[in-house]
């Protein structure tokens, strides 16, 4: 255990281009990363308003147009651009899922490595908390949660949030458990420095690796919870566009106009398995018991 952590340590002194070419390199890696950064395109060239329409704009004599030249997904019932849409849609629900993931990450990360660090009862209790969030099915967490709270972008996001912050728990503290007894740390606590300072210098740089590479997961699970929120109608309330609430609104569509359909469904497969690519790369990239390629 020790040698591995002296191997991630070392690992972590590596300039960030050779992670990159690595990155590169791995199949799985290229193709998620390049799906990703095409979706995340779309969604800015939206959130700066470079799309050809407004969203929301509606328009009357364009109602259910099939793709053309002039709109490249069709038009809805309401004469609104798809492809505009859609790219809303990715705004709204990439929005949802970084906030609900950055947020279970800071409270997950935190409480994990408190609590492998210090022992005792603190970790009896953040333990036994994890344990009854892990109780519940996710998806049902997410809607009892999310039923509860007004609703709004942020409170979509908390709901989401609270049902990934025991993942980032569990996977924060198993290495701080090893961590706490390497000898660096062990020099470090004789030299008189606090724990926090121990933790903030030795423990987060070296769990980093295993952090990004969660991070990337939980965004491709947050944005599929998001998109069942909306589906099942508990989440981003209209007008705003979401990916998951324009699946349901095509759905009663589906035999006349086929295409209001494609273009969220393509758009939340794609950033999905994008996102889990990129994660299962990343997590062969930085696994410091590979040999480096």
């Amino acid at each position: 255990m020790t040698a591995a952590i002296t191997t991630q340590a070392a690992e972590a002194q590596k300039p960030k281009s050779h992670r990159f070419a690595k990155l590169m390199r791995n199949g799985a890696g290229a193709v998620g990363l390049c799906i990703v950064l095409l979706i995340v395109l779309l969604g800015v060239l939206s959130f700066f308003g470079l799309m050809p329409y407004d969203p929301l704009a509606q328009d009357a004599s364009a109602r259910m147009q099939a793709p053309s030249a002039a709109h490249w997904l069709g038009t809805d019932q309401f004469g609104r651009d798809q492809l505009s849409r859609v790219a809303a849609g990715i705004v709204n629900s990439l929005m949802v899922a970084v906030v609900a993931t950055v947020i279970s990450a800071v409270v997950g990360i935190g409480l994990g490595v408190l609590a492998g660090y210090l022992r005792g009862v603190f970790d009896v209790i953040v333990g036994a908390v994890s344990n009854v969030l892990f109780a519940f099915p996710s998806l049902l967490l997410a809607l009892t949660l999310a039923s509860v709270l007004a609703r709004n972008w942020f409170t979509v996001s908390i709901a989401v949030a609270v049902v990934f912050v025991p993942i980032f728990i569990r996977v924060a503290r198993g290495p701080v458990l090893a961590l706490r007894e390497v000898e660096y740390v062990n020099a470090a606590k004789a030299t008189g420095m606090g724990p926090l300072a121990i933790v903030w210098r030795h423990i987060l740089p070296n769990i980093s690796n295993i952090v990004i590479v969660q991070l990337t997961l939980s965004l491709s699970w947050a944005v599929l919870t998001e998109a069942s929120l909306s589906y099942l109608g508990l989440g981003t309330p209209p007008p705003s566009p979401s990916l998951g609430s324009m699946v349901l609104e095509s759905q009663t569509l589906v035999t006349i106009a086929p295409w209001l359909l494609v273009g969220p469904g393509i758009a939340l497969v794609l950033l999905i398995i994008g996102l889990n690519l990129l994660g299962d790369g990343l997590s062969d990239v930085l696994d410091v018991t590979r040999e480096d390629r």
